[in-house]
């Protein structure tokens, strides 16, 4: 049996300024809707680069929900624990860019279908074959019934198996005492732990992220602290090393921090080591920028080995 990928959580589709500093506050052009949410980029992510993904969550009955199911199906994601509901729209951001590469976010989400999320859709066709289960903060801040569902899969999931974790905090969401405290179970159970910038010190209450990145690493957890363009940085052994990222002409980063996650899970999954998956999943981030939509510069394996191999032949 083929080792499945499981993720659950949010579902939503942007809506976004085709133009920098188009801010949302006046009319203006807008472009979309794009499928969207992290977990929804993470499980298209790890299809498109060959592996077997599933995703749990919840829709609305209406278009927005459509493009998301069409989305997914389409990538190969199994989506057969999505449910559609009739009492509740699909979620929706609207986004702008500023200069500066800093994004506006209005957020739909804590009313809509997403919400909705709930321990039941979690049973025993949906755990089985999973080997990986790759969570985000967002899933538990939703709704007590998303948390409850993603404490479900945690206690369901067979011990060999393995949790990711991407913290993903969204502090112009929620409190950032109520994320430390809603993190803390899934910073407890993870093997993974792939945090972006300013995230670790503020889940771990360290002075840098350095600081605390060396701490879950000394805990025995996989430590991988996304840099953006510039790669990443992995932490394990009481060692530190930043694996460089590749040059890429960026269109759109929404999302590459997921298929960078998407791409990292997938190789460690497939027996890579920590430093040659962190390549990968540096590719694959790179490749992911390059196309207006958070899902639509998302690679396929062929893709990400072309750029590879082709960065070997310039060394």
């Amino acid at each position: 049996m083929v080792p499945v990928i499981l993720t659950l959580g949010n579902m939503l589709v942007e809506v976004m300024r085709p133009e920098r500093d188009q801010p949302l506050d006046r009319p203006g052009a807008l472009m979309g809707p794009f499928p969207s949410g992290d977990m929804p980029i993470y499980a298209s992510s790890v299809a498109r680069l060959g592996g077997a993904a599933r995703f749990v969550g919840v829709v609305g009955a209406d278009a927005f929900g459509a493009c998301l199911l069409a989305r997914l199906a389409a990538d190969g994601v199994d989506i057969r624990a999505v449910r559609t509901t009739t009492s509740a729209a699909t979620g929706v951001a609207f986004v702008a860019y500023r200069g500066d590469g800093q994004r506006q976010f209005i957020f739909h989400l804590r009313d809509s279908a997403c919400a909705q999320l709930a321990p039941e859709q979690i049973d025993a066709t949906v755990m089985d074959g999973v080997r990986w289960l790759h969570l985000s903060s967002i899933s538990l801040s939703l709704s007590p019934g998303g948390r409850a569902a993603a404490l479900r899969a945690l206690a369901l999931l067979p011990a060999a198996a393995v949790v990711s974790v991407d913290p993903n905090l969204r502090t112009d969401l929620f409190d950032v005492a109520e994320l430390r405290d809603l993190c803390a179970v899934l910073l407890d159970r993870a093997d993974v732990i792939v945090p972006s910038v300013g995230e670790a010190a503020l889940l771990a209450d360290a002075a840098t992220d350095e600081l605390a990145c060396a701490r879950w690493a000394a805990q025995g957890k996989l430590v991988v602290l996304k840099l953006g363009a510039a790669g990443c940085r992995l932490y394990q052994h009481g060692a530190a090393e930043t694996i460089p990222g590749f040059p890429s002409s960026e269109v759109d980063p929404t999302g590459a921090g997921d298929t960078f996650c998407a791409a990292l899970s997938l190789a460690l999954l497939e027996g890579a080591g920590p430093a040659v998956a962190c390549r990968f999943a540096n590719a694959a981030g790179a490749l992911a920028v390059r196309a207006l939509g958070p899902m639509e510069g998302a690679p396929t394996r062929a893709a990400v080995m072309a750029l590879l191999h082709g960065a070997q032949g310039q060394r």
